[in-house]
């Protein structure tokens, strides 16, 4: 039994993306994130990466999050020709030394023609 009371200090919390806004049109535009770990609260210095599925971005996003959790982004997304949507990714990659993960897909932010 005693192994077994070791496992507590293995916890890990995981992390998710809330962004926003989650739908957007082609168009130079900022969009905030917050990272929460899974009891809701902010979590800083978490590193977010914005990145296009289907429709493309000038470059990828990477910024850290602040004390408040949040990253603000200024992005570009373009759809294709005869694209009427797509969605960008949302990747966390968790403060250095913490016991956050990201394993589950993070929420998607949806590209809609206007």
């Amino acid at each position: 039994m005693n192994m077994l009371s070791g496992l507590n200090g293995l916890a890990v919390s995981e992390l998710d993306a809330k962004p926003q806004p989650d739908v957007l049109e082609p168009d130079r535009q900022t969009v905030e994130i917050l990272v929460i770990d899974s009891d809701g609260k902010p979590v800083a210095d978490a590193t977010v990466v914005v990145k296009g599925d289907s429709p493309t971005l000038e470059d990828i996003g990477t910024v850290t999050t602040g004390a408040d959790g949040r990253a603000s982004f200024s992005i570009h997304p373009e759809l294709g020709p005869n694209q009427d949507d797509g969605t960008l990714d949302v990747d966390i990659k968790p403060p250095a030394g913490s016991e956050f993960a990201d394993k589950r897909e993070n929420t998607r932010i949806l590209v809609v023609s206007g």
